[in-house]
């Protein structure tokens, strides 16, 4: 099913942009694991529309609700199932955009693929429907972080041509959420904060990247060969609504650099504890993780629905004009930031239950 994800830690998103709900099923999750609605709520705060003035201005609250899976405030080992309720939901705001295909927008392709669409606010394609896997991926991370002292954090990288300078071994999530745009360097921040006021000044969009860190990762964790981390790391950020691009460590830069400068030499401890002087693997070598920081890079292109008038065409084919209307963000990258924590920490769950599931003894 298109809309599920995971082996053992298994969820299921589900709702539509303007409908009664979005939201998400977790199954899979470990049992007697203390979970709250407050620490659920918390990252979707992060990620909720109308949190700065460089967001849409959709009014949610995206107050969770908790249904089943959870008693006296422990995981019971069944289904877990959170739902947010849609409380502004304006699909009236969508009326032009019905007849009229929006460029580069999911809702042609939808209507090809299945005969009809979500007229308003793009349905599935909407990254509303992110919501729910923001509630899986704080489930999970909170198990990663009581259980290994695992770290996930996340950043803007570039807005633009605004790129940032941040050392990955050493940013937090206190210097991330400082700023609105959810830059940790102040300098690359403002920039980026003046670029994006003046795009929506135009009724234009920005793309740019996400930088993120898994740092405590174990050694061990990741399945080849189609099941490589990286490649679940991969398929889980390109499932995003607007990525158009994914990295692990060195990356695309890794392709200019020779073998003797790209290899990450080997080094123990005086404890024995192999780690490596580089870390251009990005944590992962063969697939797996090697005990060093998971380093990503994931990129986003500008906001499809943009308020510019543009050539487009009608269903029927015919030639028009659309200027989009409702309540979109100018750029993606600031509320991106905890979506894709979320997902790294829901693929890192699953990949350590299923390492955990080969010790028998």
């Amino acid at each position: 099913m298109s809309s599920s994800r995971g082996t053992l830690f298994r969820i299921t998103t589900f709702g539509e942009s303007h409908g009664g709900a979005v939201g998400v099923v977790v199954d899979g999750c470990p049992p007697r694991f203390p979970i709250t609605a407050s620490l659920i709520q918390e990252a979707l705060d992060r990620r909720r529309p109308g949190q700065s003035r460089l967001t849409t201005q959709r009014r949610e609250t995206d107050t969770v609700e908790i249904l089943s899976g959870v008693e006296d405030g422990l995981t019971l080992g069944t289904p877990i199932m959170m739902v947010v309720r849609n409380e502004d939901a304006r699909p009236n705001d969508y009326g032009n955009m019905q007849e009229a295909y929006r460029p580069s927008h999911a809702e042609f392709t939808y209507e090809q693929k299945y005969g009809i669409r979500a007229k308003s606010g793009g349905g599935r394609s909407s990254a509303r429907e992110t919501v729910g896997r923001v509630a899986a991926g704080a489930l999970a991370e909170a198990i990663l972080r009581e259980k290994f002292g695992i770290e996930i954090v996340a950043w803007v990288d570039r807005v633009g041509t605004v790129e940032s300078v941040v050392d990955p071994e050493t940013v937090t999530r206190e210097e991330v959420d400082a700023t609105d745009v959810r830059c940790p360097d102040p300098g690359a921040a403002a920039k980026m904060i003046e670029a994006i006021e003046s795009i929506r000044r135009e009724g234009d969009s920005l793309g740019g990247t996400i930088r993120a860190v898994a740092r405590n990762v174990p050694v061990g964790w990741g399945e080849p060969i189609f099941d490589k981390l990286e490649a679940t790391l991969a398929k889980a950020m390109m499932s995003l609504p607007a990525t158009k691009s994914f990295e692990v460590g060195s990356g695309l830069a890794g392709t200019l650099m020779r073998g003797s400068e790209h290899n990450d030499i080997f080094v123990a401890d005086d404890a024995g504890r192999i780690t490596t002087e580089t870390n251009h693997s990005g944590g992962i070598q063969g697939g797996i993780s090697n005990g060093m920081p998971i380093l990503l890079r994931v990129g986003f292109k500008p906001t499809a629905t943009i308020s510019q008038e543009q050539a487009t065409v009608t269903p029927s084919g015919e030639s028009t004009t659309l200027a989009a209307k409702g309540r979109h963000d100018p750029c993606v990258l600031p509320r991106a930031v905890p979506i894709v924590e979320a997902e790294i920490a829901s693929c890192l769950l699953d990949c350590c239950l299923i390492q955990q599931s080969r010790n028998l003894t």
